[in-house]
């Protein structure tokens, strides 16, 4: 990894672990800021240190709590611009808002594009986000977005503890995760299977109908979140009624709202990997729930992005099939 000088890396309060991770990886420490929240809920950022003609990287989740996460990064990014950062790159590893992508009925609002104002016009000058919920929403941005994707880590994972080939089948938990699933279905050489499903309303969903064989496989769900986990144990459920010999979770953001966990842990799945794109407190965690972390993946990005080098290579198929071995 070819260093340069003149980076520095920064750490909203969102999620600490996960950007010193980072910062060592890369072989930096984290950069000198204090963050201060006032009794009345304002929010100061003071930067401690020059970064007067630097490249800056700031990493901050728009996770739980969503609207003070978010206003501490647009004032992070207002204090690194007024100190004459020479480029200000966001690395937000978990898009908040970013489920509100699209008018699904009138009168209603895109806040995912105003998010994406916001820390446009508040001085960002690239953003680096990793498996948004939504393809378009990089389109929302008038700044270049490199868009990472955790699925190498997972199907490293896989390959590890050998779930691959004819007796897993990979399970998208809606018709909108076909695609995602296929990905996976295509590194781990199996087949498909897609849940039909109705959402009577938010965070709610019921189980319609399965379309794929999942007699006697083992069955490896895969989503971009987990919110309240209805869908995925529910699925789990369905699928294991079905004849599946047991059934995994896997996705990138474990927003796990409540009652998730209580959910997860009544479930028939075996276990849920997720990644560490959302720093999980203690009360979040449980045996059958693996973390991966996406360090590495972030610190190359840093890397290729100073260099001028190719982010998108990190995630060809030959690529990653290297790296598993």
């Amino acid at each position: 990894m070819v260093k340069s000088e003149n980076v520095k890396i920064f750490a909203g309060t969102s999620n600490v672990a996960l950007a010193t991770k980072i910062a060592e990886r890369y072989g930096l420490p984290l950069g000198e800021a204090e963050v201060v929240r006032f009794k009345d809920g304002e929010v100061f950022v003071k930067i401690d240190e020059t970064v007067r003609g630097r490249d800056v990287f700031v990493v901050q989740s728009t996770s739980e709590p969503v609207n003070e996460n978010l206003m501490e990064l647009l004032i992070f990014i207002d204090a690194l611009k007024r100190a004459s950062a020479k480029s200000i790159n966001v690395i937000i590893p978990y898009y908040g808002y970013a489920r509100q992508d699209r008018k699904s009925s009138p009168r209603e609002p895109i806040t995912s594009k105003l998010v994406a104002n916001l820390l446009t016009k508040s001085g960002a000058n690239r953003i680096v986000a990793m498996d948004l919920h939504a393809d378009q929403i990089q389109g929302f941005f008038d700044i270049p977005v490199d868009h990472m994707q955790a699925l190498p880590l997972m199907v490293k994972y896989f390959m590890k503890k050998g779930l691959y080939g004819d007796d897993v089948v990979v399970v998208s938990p809606d018709i909108g995760g076909v695609k995602r699933a296929r990905k996976l279905a295509e590194w781990l050489d199996c087949k498909i299977a897609i849940i039909d499903k109705r959402r009577p309303k938010p965070n709610m969903s019921e189980v319609m109908n399965l379309i794929g064989e999942v007699q006697g496989k083992t069955a490896i769900f895969i989503d971009d979140m987990i919110d309240t986990a209805g869908t995925i144990t529910n699925g789990a459920a369905a699928i294991i009624d079905r004849g599946a010999k047991e059934a995994y979770a896997c996705c990138t953001h474990a927003v796990f709202s409540d009652p998730a966990i209580e959910r997860l842990a009544e479930s028939p799945l075996k276990e849920v990997i997720v990644t560490d794109s959302i720093a999980l407190p203690e009360r979040k965690k449980l045996d059958k729930i693996t973390v991966l972390s996406v360090d590495e993946i972030f610190s190359e990005a840093i890397n290729r992005i100073v260099n001028n080098q190719s982010v998108s290579e990190l995630f060809e198929k030959a690529e990653t099939k290297r790296n598993v071995k």
